[in-house]
């Protein structure tokens, strides 16, 4: 039935995804889950773990449907506690990251990872591999409705939280992160993937794309893009898929 009305039968598919993804949102960061190093020693030493990021406002439990999701196919998923409703600098996220990295990768047989980042949770995922040597660590970084050029509905978190969050000025179109972000080639040993909804009027369309990466569309808003199945689909493709081979 919702097909059938368009676009006004994707908003209300949205309307309802936005809804529970408040919910889990509501969930907050400490989310109870068998111990990450016990799973990877646990014979799943051959599987490429994936680490989860949520976007700018949102908690570990925003992303819990899609870790749950992936675990159930098989996956190996985790996540890190990125303070109460990631708001500090992006650099500073980028620079814990690399330091839970390291130390996975220092006490497990793992030896690179995939990274799936929701909204600004893809800007830190970007920052690492670009800026702090992630490149050797990642092997697909998958960016859903991540604002590569900035978004203007950054101006909310500007307005309710002023200077209490510095990645609101930097989501900002045209900020000193951003352009910084920018500077230089992508590193040519990670698969880049990004995932952007027509849909979206919190990271628009033509701000999700990326040179150098493989983009898609699908038809949805914002927070379906962690709920839907038709991305949950697209996810498992690039997830899965085999890297093009080189003449």
């Amino acid at each position: 039935m919702l097909s059938k009305l368009g676009g006004l039968g994707e908003d209300i598919r949205g309307g309802k995804h936005a809804l529970s993804y408040i919910r889990h949102l509501a969930r907050g960061n400490r989310l109870g889950r068998r111990a990450f190093f016990e799973t990877i020693f646990d014979s799943m030493a051959d599987k490429t773990p994936i680490l989860l990021i949520h976007g700018f406002l949102g908690t570990r439990g925003s992303m819990l449907p899609l870790e749950r999701r992936l675990a159930e196919d098989g996956a190996v998923v985790f996540s890190f506690n990125l303070g109460t409703l990631n708001t500090r600098d992006i650099r500073r996220s980028a620079f814990l990251i690399h330091r839970k990295i390291e130390s996975i990768i220092a006490q497990t047989p793992v030896k690179r990872i995939d990274i799936l980042g929701h909204s600004m949770g893809g800007l830190i995922g970007l920052y690492y591999v670009k800026k702090l040597g992630g490149a050797d660590k990642v092997r697909k970084l998958i960016m859903m409705g991540t604002p590569m050029n900035g978004t203007w509905s950054a101006v909310i978190g500007i307005a309710t939280l002023g200077l209490l969050s510095s990645s609101s000025w930097q989501l900002l179109p045209g900020s000193h992160f951003l352009r910084e972000l920018a500077t230089g080639p992508l590193p040519q040993n990670v698969e880049y993937y990004t995932i952007g909804a027509a849909r979206d009027w919190v990271t628009p369309l033509a701000s999700t794309f990326l040179d150098g990466a493989t983009h898609l569309t699908v038809p949805l808003g914002h927070s379906s893009l962690v709920l839907s199945n038709e991305v949950y689909e697209r996810i498992l493709w690039a997830l899965r898929r085999e890297p093009p081979s080189v003449p």
